[in-house]
Order: structure tokens, then sequence, then C-alpha cells
């Protein structure tokens, strides 16, 4: 196995990871430590080229360091991706990743993230003892994914009385893109809670379930970014808010699972110019990692820890668009400087 540090100037490091003899090739970013381990998830896509691959893990470690820091999490952010459709992924494959990070040496861990699942960790954690989202072990806490959908729910709540002045979801029109298991979930809480669903996905029997399970309006999946809704929940792949699609929304509020739905920075003010409320992601989304952290800080009572940080990120989601409307700004814009702002005074 060959592995190589790549040039990474806002990062702390970039590593390539090929193993021949697996078919490995993929990539391991680390962020920031300042505020402790990096943690972030495993994620294999059939990226096109190594440059888009490397791109995303560095984009995605940023995102995690902002994600555990806004959620109160001692934890520094990281992120890995493989190069491959999941289907062809192998055990020895895994497991010569997770040697990979075995020389990290605890300065990253990892979990389950797109294309991967608990059964996949264990085989990761045959190369690593830094691997989290496990199904066994004494602090095994499991996929992350209804906790994720928990705490996206809390967020779409919480924009619906900013946004829609709305105390419940009944008869709330919400676009849900991408029905992975945290895109699933979250539209059975808000089914249950009496929204109204429109879906899309890369798969057409995902969304045949869906619109039987859910009685979901099911849209293709380039329609599902124009659909005329209250609000959009992007739950697939990351910058799909960008100068292309934002003018051709119809909702009034974004607020859903994807990491970096942003495409750059310029893309929050944008939706604010257009009077569309966002929900800043990685504050939405932080109950997948607020889960996962249970298992890396050795958390003894996993409910009591999660249901108090989820509690915690619903009132910062509160307060940064509360702020945001105070300030006639881009909740993106007060999100960042919110969490910047503590990650300096926890670093003093």
């Amino acid at each position: 196995m060959q592995i190589t540090n790549q040039p990474a100037a806002t990062h702390e490091q970039l590593l390539r990871v090929q193993d021949s003899e697996t078919g490995l090739t993929g990539f391991i970013a680390i962020h920031s430590t300042q505020l402790g381990p990096a943690a972030g998830g495993l994620r294999m896509r059939p990226y096109p080229t190594e440059a888009e691959a490397a791109a995303d893990a560095l984009r995605l470690a940023q995102g995690m360091t902002f994600k555990n820091a806004a959620a109160g999490l001692p934890l520094g952010g990281g992120k890995s991706v493989i190069m491959g459709n999941p289907a062809d992924k192998t055990p020895d494959m895994l497991a010569a990743f997770g040697r990979a990070i075995e020389t990290l040496a605890g300065r990253y861990w990892t979990a389950e993230d797109m294309g991967m699942s608990p059964a996949d960790m264990a085989h990761v954690a045959r190369g690593t003892r830094y691997v989290a989202g496990l199904d066994d072990g004494e602090f095994a806490s499991g996929d992350p994914s209804p906790i994720t959908a928990r705490g996206i729910f809390n967020a779409i709540r919480v924009t619906a009385r900013h946004r829609l002045q709305r105390d419940t979801l009944r008869g709330v029109h919400v676009a849900v893109q991408g029905l992975g298991h945290v895109g699933w979930a979250l539209c059975g809480l808000l089914q249950d809670a009496g929204a109204r669903l429109t879906v899309a996905d890369i798969s057409e029997a995902r969304t045949a379930r869906g619109a039987q399970e859910f009685g979901a309006t099911v849209v293709a999946p380039d329609a599902i970014l124009s659909v005329e809704a209250d609000i959009l929940a992007p739950c697939a792949i990351g910058g799909v808010l960008n100068t292309r699609t934002i003018p051709a929304l119809q909702v009034k509020a974004v607020a859903g699972g994807a990491n970096n739905q942003l495409a750059t920075s310029d893309d929050g003010k944008a939706l604010h110019a257009r009077g569309i409320l966002y929900a800043p992601d990685y504050v939405a989304n932080a109950g997948g990692i607020i889960n996962v952290a249970t298992e890396i800080l050795r958390i003894a009572d996993r409910p009591a820890f999660v249901a108090e940080k989820l509690s915690a990120a619903e009132a910062t989601l509160d307060a940064v668009l509360t702020q945001a409307r105070a300030q006639n700004r881009s909740p993106a814009d007060v999100a960042d400087q919110t969490v910047a702002t503590q990650m300096a005074a926890r670093a003093a």
C-alpha cells in the first residue's frame, strides 16, 4: 500500500491512499485538530477523477470542523473518501483503508457516510482502532442515520417557525431530495408530523416505495430543485445550491441533511437576496456526528448525551436565524461567524 502526502494549503493534512491488491484508491483529509481529534465519515462514490475525489474530501473535512464545533463537541474536522461504485467494495479493500487510517495514530476517526454501513465499518475496524458507527462493542453507536434525520426534522421545524410562522408541520409541503438512509428516515418523521411530501431519488425503486409508504408525490431527480413547495430538504450530494439552481428554486426555505449544500459562500447570500431562508447545513445535520461522538468519546449514557446535544443544536439554529433576521444577513454568514467565535474562545 502507498500512502503519500498531497498539497493542502488550507488543511492540516491530505493523504492519498492506494492499494493495488484490493483496487483501493482514496483520500483522507484532516482540516483541523484544534478542538480535538478530527472526526468525519468515510464515503464511497464513483468520482470521475482523483482531483474531484480529493476536492470533495477537503471540502467535507472543513465542513466537519464547523459541524463539530457548532455541536459543542471536543472534535476537529476530517473526512475520507474511496473512489468507486459502493457495490464493488470488498472487505479487504475496507480493511486496507483502515490500515491507512491507523497510521494517523488517532488524529482522525472515521465512521459511515454515503455508500457505507455499520457492517462496512466492521471491516474498516480490522485495520484500525479509530473507527466508530459500529454495531457491536461496549460503546457501539450503530447507524447514525435515524439520529441525523431527527436533527434535520428539528431544524425543519425551527425553520418553518421562522419563515412560515408555523408552530407545526401539519400541511407544510416539503420537497425531499434523496431517499437514502437519512432521507428515508426524515420522510417518516415528516409524514408522522402531517407534512405533505414530494420526493426524488436516482433509484426508481426507492421513489416507488416512498410514494407508497409516505403518500409522496414523485418527481424526476433533475426536477426536485424547481418544485413549488414550502421547504426544500436536500439529503443527497453537496453543492446543489449554486448559480444555476438558486434562480429556479420555488420554495420559501431550505433545511436538509446534505453536507456542503452551498457550492460557494456567495450562494448563501444569493438565497438571502431571494428571500429564501437557509438553515446552515452543518447545524441542521449534526445529529449523525453527535451519535458517533458517543463512541469516540466513550460516553456511557448515549441517549441522554444525544438528546442534550440535539436540543442544543436546535437552540443554536434558532439563535442563528434570529440574528440573521435582526441583522438582515445570510444565516450562512452568521453561522460561520458564530462558530469561528466559539472556536477561538474554546481554544483560548
